[in-house]
């Protein structure tokens, strides 16, 4: 990830716990849920999805466990409860100081870029939610973007015990070329970031990892997109008193767009689960 990428991240999340505490759900989980039927709330669907990802990696036998682009520390919360030593990895200061202020028990919050990270021992699990679009930059040809992620997962690998697994969540570009990505998201939202393709994840993990489990949540965020904008507004004097009427503008007009082009299918969300090659797999 570029200096300029890191940048880019601040500039999104430090925009104040406060203010994102107003709209998200009281894990404040700032990615999408997961669905498994039409009545369930907002707070009930991230736990489905915070759920998948614990499963995915087998938390139940875990004994240490890496979450790249930790967020708020809802995975490092729930890792915490089960007696699970942890490490999470953020680029945000403001999350970082939330995390350390919850002091979660075995949970240790880093603020640092992937790339810089080397750990003193390995871990049975990886998990990464939301993370994954920020590695690669608008500027990056399709080669550039592949080898970036090819890091990602050699690394990841190598942070590996031998039987660990990685869980990996992203936004990827659907029916929409990068070259129709919307000027407003690349300039005001995520500044210097590039969403992978399916085709650019699969063939940076390829004899690297072999993909477990599939899952495609294209419209569970379309959904999220909604029931945070709708949140919002019915909070908007307190969201202008925080951040300001600018951002609060900003950010009804980027969740619009969003839950439209996940709607549309011009984006989409991944949820893939890696096993390292020649590793055995539990059934």
């Amino acid at each position: 990830m570029s200096i300029d990428a890191a940048a880019a991240i601040r500039h999104h999340y430090d925009v104040g716990n406060a203010f994102y505490r107003l709209w998200l759900d009281e894990s404040l989980t700032y990615s999408c849920v997961l669905r498994e039927n039409d009545t369930e709330t907002l707070e009930q669907a991230q736990e489905n999805k915070l759920r998948f990802h614990l499963d995915a990696i087998g938390a139940d036998n875990a004994t240490a466990v890496l979450d790249i682009g930790c967020g708020w520390g809802a995975i490092l919360e729930r890792l915490s409860a089960r007696g699970i030593r942890s490490v999470g990895l953020t680029l945000s200061d403001e999350q970082a100081a939330h995390i350390r202020a919850r002091a979660y028990p075995g949970a240790e919050v880093r603020v640092g870029n992937w790339t810089d990270y080397e750990p003193a021992t390995r871990f049975d699990g990886i998990i990464s939610i939301g993370a994954f679009e920020h590695f690669a930059t608008p500027a990056d040809t399709t080669d550039e973007k592949i080898a970036r992620y090819r890091h990602f997962f050699t690394r990841c690998r190598d942070w590996l015990t031998g039987t660990g697994t990685l869980s990996l969540q992203t936004i990827a570009y659907a029916n929409m070329s990068r070259d129709a990505a919307s000027s407003f998201m690349q300039r005001e939202i995520f500044p210097d970031a590039d969403l992978p393709t399916l085709a650019e994840i699969t063939a940076a993990a390829e004899g690297i990892f072999e993909l477990q489990k599939f899952h495609n949540g294209r419209l569970d965020y379309a959904w999220t997109c909604g029931e945070w904008a709708k949140r919002l507004r019915a909070r908007r004097a307190e969201a202008i008193t925080l951040a300001g009427p600018e951002v609060v503008e900003r950010y009804e007009r980027y969740l619009k767009m969003s839950a439209l082009g996940f709607r549309m299918g011009k984006i989409t969300l991944y949820r893939l689960v890696f096993r390292p090659y020649g590793k055995e797999w539990s059934r």
